[in-house]
């Protein structure tokens, strides 16, 4: 049996790309376990491990192949061997919760459906980062709000993200009710890829169902007490639709780190203003002639949204230092300098002895 990769988003430069080496074959990761892949070949799916001069080759955890990766595969023998993995076309990566560095979400994404449910769960701060991530992918994102069936009022919550998600499409659905599929299934047509992402218990899984036209993947009901997910996806999967068209399932995010950004798009209103500031490092504080300060004054911006905005900056001006970078940035941002601190510490001391 010969799979057509086409159906799982191949195009005619990706088979380019993977046969400029003899004996190299065209693959795409659809799992990952540890140091294992799952990876589909014209041949089929079969495991798949990275060959040791490409793992002593690359620099970063992100260079490693992650679920949506085209690579290029010797598969005459099991497991596979992954030689190289091809250029991304965009690739999605979140700080790696406790660890330096980052961590791959999917790759080779075209649509990111960031999910977030119409419960206690809503929060437009967390949207504000997840588009922050996602418009920094390459990928396109879209904001899909759930369980819109739990929802007195879909209109106010609206109102309250469309200053978060201008430029940005918003979907509502409830997968009780299957409102919204249809729209979801207009983004997944021909080869295209689309991932989701959101905190657990949002409904991606269930979602994902409906698109797939079956119950495979496992769904938990969100605890009753605090409107809490709870884990469903234990592990990333790219799965070909009936359709057309493959997704990308992700587990649910607690704690989302920032580990790249793009924050002119994702704060597209704050940037604008800041274009007008009198000073070009201006940091929209107590700076004379600050454009954004003005906005804030004259109820034009949120407080809350710059705030964002500011958290965000520093988040990103700090995942590419190491511990100690990290820790003299901080310093300097709270005192002026490690001789400031010493100063003011020596006079808390004097103070306590007095």
């Amino acid at each position: 049996m010969t799979i057509d990769l086409q159906e799982f988003g191949a195009t005619t430069d990706r088979f380019a790309q993977a046969g400029t080496l003899p004996g190299q074959t065209l693959a795409r990761v659809t799992a990952q376990h540890r140091e294992l892949y799952q990876v589909i070949t014209a041949r089929g799916s079969q495991s798949a491990q990275v060959a040791g001069r490409l793992s002593h080759n690359l620099r970063e955890a992100t260079d490693f192949p992650a679920v949506g990766d085209w690579v290029a595969v010797t598969a005459t023998q099991t497991p596979a061997m992954i030689q190289r993995v091809l250029p991304r076309q965009s690739v999605l990566i979140r700080g790696a919760v406790g660890k330096a560095g980052g961590q791959v979400i999917a790759a080779n994404v075209d649509t990111i459906f960031i999910c977030m449910s119409l419960n206690a769960n809503f929060n437009a701060r967390r949207i504000e980062r997840y588009l922050t991530m996602a418009w920094d992918s390459g990928a396109v994102p879209v904001v899909v709000l759930t369980k819109a069936d739990l929802c007195a009022d879909v209109a106010a919550k609206l109102a309250e993200l469309a200053p978060v998600t201008v430029g940005v499409d918003v979907l509502t659905c409830s997968a009780q009710t299957g409102e919204g599929v249809a729209a979801l299934k207009a983004y997944v047509t021909g080869n295209q890829t689309v991932s989701f992402i959101g905190s657990s218990g949002v409904g991606k899984s269930t979602l994902i169902n409906h698109l797939l036209g079956t119950a495979q993947l496992a769904t938990k009901a969100i605890r009753a007490d605090d409107d809490k997910g709870r884990h469903a996806t234990t592990a990333r999967e790219l799965l070909r639709l009936p359709d057309g068209g493959v997704v990308i399932d992700t587990p649910g995010m607690r704690e989302l780190q920032v580990q790249g950004g793009n924050l002119d798009q994702a704060f597209a209103d704050v940037t604008a203003l800041a274009s007008h500031c009198k000073f070009r490092n201006c940091t929209h504080q107590t700076e004379p002639g600050c454009a954004v300060q003005a906005a804030l004054a004259a109820g034009q911006l949120d407080a809350e949204r710059l705030a964002s905005y500011q958290k965000l900056q520093r988040e990103l001006a700090y995942s590419d230092m190491n511990a100690r970078e990290r820790e003299n940035a901080k310093i300097e941002r709270a005192f002026g300098s490690k001789r400031a601190m010493k100063q003011t510490m020596d006079h808390v001391k004097r103070v306590k002895r007095r």
